[in-house]
């Protein structure tokens, strides 16, 4: 869905403001197997993507491969310059009324 090719766009450009657009207000995003969101709500969202990823300069996300489920968007990313190594992620987009709703963040350690 295009809306999440755009917010990787925007992740890998380090554009806070775009990024952000694609998000709904009540963004939830998961990091299983915790039970409780990592972020909930667009401005506990921007602050951490202002203070702990956009701020690092090799930051970037490759997609391995994308997969579309109904309103699901399935994409294992690799991702480049929070760690000294590149790791893999699979991360699930839900999109409603055009925007990600809820992401759950699957590591592969």
């Amino acid at each position: 869905m295009d809306v999440v090719q755009a917010q990787l766009e925007a992740y890998n450009a380090r554009d806070l403001k775009r990024f952000l657009a694609s998000y709904s207000e009540s963004i939830v995003i998961f990091r299983p197997p915790a039970p409780q969101p990592a972020i909930s709500g667009k401005a506990e969202l921007a602050r951490f993507y202002a203070e702990q990823r956009f701020n690092l300069a090799g930051l970037r996300a490759d997609i391995v491969n994308r997969t579309v489920l109904g309103n699901k968007v399935i994409d294992h990313e690799l991702i480049w310059g929070v760690r000294e190594q590149a790791f893999e992620v699979a991360a699930v987009y839900e999109v409603r009324d055009g925007l990600i709703q809820t992401v759950w963040h699957f590591s592969a350690e």
